[in-house]
């Protein structure tokens, strides 16, 4: 077995010891550092994988800090719909923009494309 490996095994020992968000903090640090970048995505996808689709979903959008659904809009929306999007990962983005394109009336298409190629209306 890799120096590195026994290290790894002997910090997944303390952190299940410890079972403190602290202990995991440091685990992540020394697999940074300890592990290559396959081995640490083979790690999480395993791991992942034990767990019910759901908490699988959720665990990982928190490790990615995904912003998740859009809130409903409070006062015209704009302002929350910036604030979100400020926040939201590239999939995320890309995936509510053509969800919201594809929902638009052809008239509120056409602005829309005339507002992003450059145009003012929209």
């Amino acid at each position: 077995m890799k120096a590195e490996h026994k290290r790894m095994s002997r910090m997944l020992g303390y952190c299940l010891t410890l079972g403190n968000p602290d202990g995991w903090r440091a685990f992540g640090f020394v697999a940074e550092a300890r592990l290559t970048r396959n081995e640490r995505a083979a790690l999480a996808f395993t791991v992942l994988n034990t767990l019910e689709p759901d908490e699988a979903e959720m665990t990982a959008a928190a490790a990615v800090q995904a912003a998740g659904a859009p809130l409903p809009p409070f006062l015209g929306g704009m302002e929350e719909a910036r604030d979100w999007a400020a926040c939201a990962r590239r999939s995320e983005l890309k995936a509510y923009v053509l969800a919201a394109f594809e929902a638009l009336r052809d008239t509120d298409k056409a602005a829309f494309l005339a507002y992003a190629q450059g145009g003012q209306s929209a």
